[in-house]
């Protein structure tokens, strides 16, 4: 059941049954269509393909597609009996469904994120003009002698505002 040795002269070597003529328990040829594409060590790969599609119609499946092909064809095999045992009802088409769903939704995120993008930067644009128009306006006026007279100084029509940095309130910590 192991292994068939196959002699060629002085050298010998052993033939590993491939994953589909161990499980289905029969001698794998050394021409056998599977071999190839189920390596003895993944049973389970071979295992899926065959409860979903039979092992008969996996051999005829391959056969019918030319050899070039044939390994991407294997792969599409087991994918899709991967996706049937995962999903019964709806098998890739289930994944591809919920893949389109997701790429949609990122869409609408970044078309949303983008939105906000947009705005940020017209906000800049707006503060980045504040900001010009503050920097060409002269908002203090030049200090006055007449004004200023270091005790308080007088705003205009000799309103006198009392500020005295000795009788400040002290409760006012965010000036300091």
């Amino acid at each position: 059941m192991g292994f068939q040795v196959l002699g060629q002269g002085s050298s010998c070597r052993a033939h590993q049954p491939c994953a589909a003529c161990r499980m289905l328990r029969r001698k794998c040829e050394s021409d056998c269509l599977l071999a190839p594409y189920f390596p003895g060590d993944q049973v389970e790969k071979f295992a899926g393909v065959h409860r979903v599609f039979g092992a008969s119609n996996v051999i005829k499946m391959i056969q019918m597609v030319e050899e070039t092909r044939r390994e991407d064809a294997v792969k599409a095999l087991v994918y899709e009996a991967r996706a049937r045992l995962k999903d019964p009802v709806y098998g890739s088409t289930g994944a591809i469904f919920h893949l389109q769903k997701m790429v949609q939704e990122l869409k609408v995120q970044l078309e949303s994120i983008r939105a906000r993008v947009r705005e940020s930067q017209t906000q800049r644009d707006e503060l980045l003009g504040i900001l010009r128009n503050v920097n060409q306006l002269d908002l203090v006026p030049p200090i006055n002698d007449t004004v200023f007279d270091g005790d308080s100084f007088m705003l205009e029509n000799d309103v006198l505002m009392a500020y005295d940095p000795v009788k400040f309130p002290a409760e006012c910590d965010w000036f300091i």
